[in-house]
């Protein structure tokens, strides 16, 4: 291959990586507020409940608010058709309603496109990392990465008035920034002190701006026009778009974390495909309802 086309190369594998979150998100989202038995290796997208990673054969808790390992396999099968048969009952009034979908057909397409990414792309390169990569040292990428994307959580806590959550989520971050040096550990967390759940689309609804439609773009997690508009404006709070100014750096640590996220969820969706009927429809229900949830607490 000539040298020259290196860089692109690079480049469109890194896009594809990045990309293929969206599959890995949708279907966290989907498992996050089922009834599950304890313990639960679930983690949560873009965020849902803080967990602490368990890891066993060590003397050292590593925290990790969004992962927790066990020797014991929950029932994801089970929980998933049980996901499936709640939306099949759902009335009809309640799905128009809930879950205005008029771009369906679209966002059908692009789901199928993103959850194919996954399974050919992120998943094959996210089983390399794991194999290379203790779980422990993931659990702490993992939590260095939350911690420096405190900033919106903080903020939008703010915005809605919740000034329990601000001051946690500084203490959180002046916490594991020092003691639990530079957030690889979640030091906080085993002290009790608790991730709030806020971003900028739970801020507009909090607010009374309605979802609007249902959305799936290519290469990104699903949205709610509401949520997408949210998204943005958090993107600008995040620190590491002014601390680390150059592009490049930038993208290879987005990759670096898709990647690091998957590993860690690597056999979480295991027989998913097989037990659901409607997979779309169970993710877009589990997505809908719980943004409505999270906007209500």
């Amino acid at each position: 291959m000539p040298r020259s086309l290196m860089p692109v190369v690079v480049l469109a594998l890194g896009v594809s990586l990045v990309g293929c979150a969206t599959t890995t998100g949708s279907l966290q989202s989907a498992l996050a507020d089922l009834p599950a038995p304890s313990p639960l290796a679930v983690s949560e997208p873009l965020a849902v409940s803080a967990l602490i990673a368990e890891l066993e054969d060590t003397e050292v808790v590593l925290a990790a608010d969004e992962y927790r390992f066990s020797t014991e396999t929950p029932d994801v099968t089970g929980l998933l058709v049980a996901q499936a048969t709640a939306v099949a009952d759902a009335s009809q009034s309640d799905v128009v309603e809930e879950e205005y979908d008029p771009w369906e057909p679209f966002n059908e397409r692009m789901f199928e496109f993103n959850r194919r990414l996954d399974r050919y792309i992120l998943k094959p390169v996210a089983t390399g990392y794991n194999y290379v990569v203790p779980d422990r040292i993931q659990v702490m990428v993992a939590n260095a990465f939350d911690n420096i994307s405190f900033v919106p959580r903080m903020m939008n806590s703010l915005f809605q008035g919740k000034w329990d959550g601000a001051v946690r989520e500084f203490s959180r971050f002046l916490f594991n920034s020092t003691v639990g040096i530079g957030g690889l550990f979640d030091v906080a967390k085993i002290e009790g002190i608790e991730k709030s759940r806020e971003d900028f689309g739970q801020t507009l609804g909090f607010y009374g701006a309605q979802a609007g439609p249902y959305l799936i773009l290519p290469f990104m997690e699903p949205l709610t026009v509401r949520d997408g508009i949210g998204k943005g404006v958090d993107g600008l709070m995040d620190p590491l778009s002014y601390f680390v100014a150059f592009w490049p750096a930038r993208f290879a640590m987005k990759v670096e974390e898709v990647v690091n996220d998957r590993s860690l969820n690597l056999e979480l969706f295991q027989g998913f495909e097989e037990s659901v009927v409607d997979m779309y429809s169970a993710v877009r229900h589990a997505y809908l309802k719980r943004r409505e949830k999270m906007i209500k607490e």
